[in-house]
């Protein structure tokens, strides 16, 4: 049976895959002159962090059943998800601002709450430029603006400590999966693809969209160097990347040992701990290089 946390788990592999195909979106019911928000509900994981990283946990009134960090959010109302929003659940928490990372779903949600009075502000998080403009924004939506100028300038030298560490060293040709069967894989153009090349990784994928699904022989022939596995929820990378797996044992990396399994949510979340996650990846990539502590 599938646990809860691997549904979790799945539903933001998703949620990364529909913000790809989503990045050209018009924003509704965003405003740069809308009053400060005090009653927040947040559809998604990366959001919720943000408003907790830049002091303004405090008007976090709802979130989605996938916010999972800071840990006391548990604690909070659950109104659904991004793509199944129980709307009954966010209009009783009486919001003025609902928000999320940007997706299909996006336009549609953002009329039907538009509709009820309810503003939204469902920004693109494809890019580390986009994390940036989102947290500045949830900062000016909730009086919080200097703290989030302050958290993007900490984060801007966290990633320059990691991209500094590992600008010497031979890149490293990398496959990054969310999911085995299918093979989904990092492509182009996608916020995945930026952190492996900020990290010291250079993609294998190179065509496809920014999460294409690839058949075994394609990836056979591509034979990365190092496969990195956030499949959440398949078993174990050892179990099905192994020596002895159909196809999988043909591959450089498997056969150097170098299949990495990825556990940590942070790594691949577009949100205030991506400068964690660049350190986290660039340490799998550049094992023998000594990658910065995070700064004070």
């Amino acid at each position: 049976m599938l646990t809860t946390r691997f549904l979790a788990r799945q539903a933001l592999a998703s949620l990364w895959m529909l913000t790809a195909c989503a990045c050209h979106e018009t924003p509704r019911g965003d405003s740069a002159s809308a009053p400060i928000a005090h009653r927040v509900v947040s559809l998604s994981p990366s959001t919720t962090e943000a408003l907790a990283a830049i002091g303004a946990r405090s008007t976090l009134v709802g979130r989605s059943r996938y916010c999972d960090y800071p840990p006391d959010v548990a604690s909070l109302p659950s109104v659904g998800g991004y793509v199944d929003p129980n709307y009954e659940a966010i209009l009783a928490l009486s919001p003025d601002l609902v928000i999320g990372a940007r997706g299909p779903a996006g336009p549609d949600l953002s009329s039907k709450l538009t509709a009820r009075g309810v503003p939204t502000y469902f920004p693109v998080t494809e890019s580390f430029d986009g994390i940036d403009a989102m947290l500045r924004g949830l900062g000016a939506k909730t009086g919080h603006l200097s703290e989030a100028e302050a958290l993007v300038v900490r984060l801007h030298a966290d990633e320059a400590d990691v991209t500094h560490a590992v600008a010497t060293s031979p890149p490293v040709r990398v496959l990054l999966l969310f999911g085995i069967t299918p093979i989904v894989a990092a492509g182009p153009g996608g916020f995945p693809d930026e952190m492996l090349r900020r990290a010291g990784g250079t993609n294998v994928v190179t065509e496809g969209g920014a999460y294409p699904t690839l058949g075994l022989e394609h990836v056979v022939a591509l034979d990365p160097d190092v496969i990195l596995d956030s499949a959440w929820g398949e078993g174990e990378a050892k179990d099905r990347l192994g020596p002895t797996s159909p196809g999988w044992k043909e591959l450089s990396a498997v056969k150097a040992g170098r299949v990495i399994a990825l556990r940590d949510e942070s790594v691949l979340r577009p949100g205030p701990r991506v400068a964690e996650g660049l350190r986290l990846l660039a340490r799998a990539i550049h094992p023998d290089v000594v990658i910065p502590a995070p700064r004070p």
